[in-house]
């Protein structure tokens, strides 16, 4: 697992790292600011012209170094170095004093008014105003530069954060102060705020570069926030053996559908059936039982008394997890049928779509919820559930809360799908992409983690390898034939490749 830094983090990171390489705070910005210029220099000509935009701080000084590298390599740069209180860090003073003594170099400090500059279009425009650091929205002539520079239409590279965004909580930031970059250079590790949704989109493409900070000190400190990689999953995958027999690998029970609502039960059980488990049980209304035996004949049927919804809860003891709600509906008579199959289960239980709703209909209900049971929420039900926030830091925290107090594993659906753990920690997840954001993405979703869990996956492995395969085969399918074409039955039709690269 990777972990995600917060500032105050990634500041004691490097002061480990001056003090274990024995090595100035000017050269660690020396070894940010190479970096940084080996990037630019591979992926724009020297004909490319360059605005370093710079502020006060160690991310100014970091720019400072960038320009003046830029300008060995004979790329055409003007540099402004914004200093209204007159007043600089350490370091930067140094890198402005080392820029000023090239000779040639277009270079302006700016203390009092600022004439913003005539920019060609073709401008590559590199934003060192502000980093990790800030802790406040930008105001006044800051506030300002931004909003002036957003306007230009130059693509924006900006050093280790996009100026004016928080590393975290952006909830009381105000959005136009804050650079819309296209592309984000940030140092060692990723930051929370470059992949929340309402937040990334100020990021543009982030791409990590590696300055040799301290692995030792990242290594000591404990985070909240991580990100799963491959190798997470495959060292959790359980061999399958030679001698295996179908009850070896589970009996789920999905519980789903109503009357016109059957495709998500044929989407989750066929998911299921394709993500290892031995044998799906669907229990679906009397009327639509043809439906689920037509569409995936492998499956078995159990049928509801009633002919268009469920309203009964049937006993689990033959099964080994249970997954419900896509497709419920949520009349009253539904609703009491749920929460009661939920009380009686002693198995595993993954809860999504109008399980979900139900929920958020009767909250009082939530304590009824077995202990490690994991719920699949995307970010409108999870505003139903909660509060009703509808940004994504205060759907995070409302979704980890969620998950301490209730002992629950809350999977926060999204382009970086938060596991929610009752430990306290969130782990995201990587694989995916846009075409995934269609109809019946989610109960397939739903399917792979009641296959893992019938499988005897404890919850939180299937929820971290489920959320990975599921986007893997969306992965796949985006390959094949492209994002805006996926439906959901892509995904587990790619399935079997998902699992053949892992």
């Amino acid at each position: 697992m990777r972990k995600i830094f917060s500032g105050v983090q990634m500041a004691q990171i490097d002061e480990a790292t001056l003090r274990e390489s024995g090595i100035s705070s000017a050269e660690l910005m020396e070894r940010a600011a190479t970096a940084v210029t080996e990037y630019l220099a591979a992926t724009y000509d020297q004909d490319t012209p360059f605005l370093v935009m710079a502020g006060p701080g160690n991310n100014g000084g970091d720019a400072l170094a960038v320009a003046r590298m830029l300008c060995e390599k004979n790329y055409k740069v003007d540099t402004f170095l914004f200093n209204p209180k007159h007043k600089l860090s350490s370091d930067t003073e140094k890198n402005k004093i080392r820029l000023s003594m090239l000779g040639g170099v277009s270079f302006h400090e700016i203390t009092d008014q600022f004439e913003p500059p005539k920019i060609q279009p073709a401008t590559i425009i590199v934003d060192g105003l502000f980093g990790t650091g800030l802790n406040k929205p930008l105001t006044g002539g800051f506030a300002s530069l931004v909003k002036f520079l957003n306007s230009t239409g130059c693509d924006i590279v900006s050093i280790d954060m996009p100026s004016g965004l928080f590393t975290e909580d952006n909830r009381y930031n105000v959005r136009n102060h804050i650079i819309r970059a296209t592309t984000t250079l940030t140092f060692q590790y990723t930051k929370l705020s470059l992949i929340l949704p309402d937040t990334s989109e100020f990021a543009g493409k982030v791409k990590i570069l590696d300055i040799k900070l301290s692995q030792a000190k990242a290594d000591e400190l404990d985070t909240e926030y991580l990100i799963s990689e491959p190798t997470d999953i495959t060292s959790r995958l359980k061999p399958r053996g030679e001698f295996s027999h179908k009850g070896t690998f589970g009996n789920a029970l999905l519980v789903a559908g109503s009357y016109g609502m059957m495709g998500c039960v044929s989407l989750s059980a066929k998911a299921c059936m394709r993500s290892g488990t031995g044998k799906v049980t669907c229990h679906v209304p009397k009327a639509c039982s043809d439906i689920v035996q037509i569409s995936l004949p492998e499956a078995i049927v159990s049928i509801d008394e009633s002919n268009d919804s469920f309203t009964r809860a049937i006993p689990t003891d033959a099964f080994d997890a249970l997954a419900l709600g896509p497709g419920l509906g949520t009349a009253h008579e539904t609703a009491v049928a749920f929460i009661e199959q939920v009380r009686r289960a002693r198995i595993p239980i993954v809860i999504d779509a109008d399980g979900l709703n139900i929920l958020s209909q009767h909250k009082a209900w939530m304590k009824q919820v077995p202990t490690d049971t994991i719920l699949t929420p995307h970010p409108g039900e999870m505003a139903r559930l909660s509060a009703g926030s509808t940004d994504s830091f205060s759907l995070l925290s409302e979704a980890r809360e969620m998950a301490k107090q209730n002992s629950l594993y809350v999977v926060l659906k999204g382009h970086y799908t938060a596991i929610c753990m009752p430990n306290g920690k969130t782990i995201f997840n990587t694989t995916g992409n846009s075409g995934m954001a269609t109809a019946g993405s989610g109960d397939v979703l739903t399917g792979i983690i009641l296959a893992l869990l019938a499988q005897k996956y404890n919850p939180a492995d299937a929820c971290i390898i489920a959320t990975h395969l599921h986007g893997l085969a969306g992965d796949i399918a985006a390959e094949e034939k492209c994002e805006e074409s996926i439906i959901a039955s892509d995904i587990i039709e790619n399935l079997p490749k998902a699992f053949r690269r892992l």
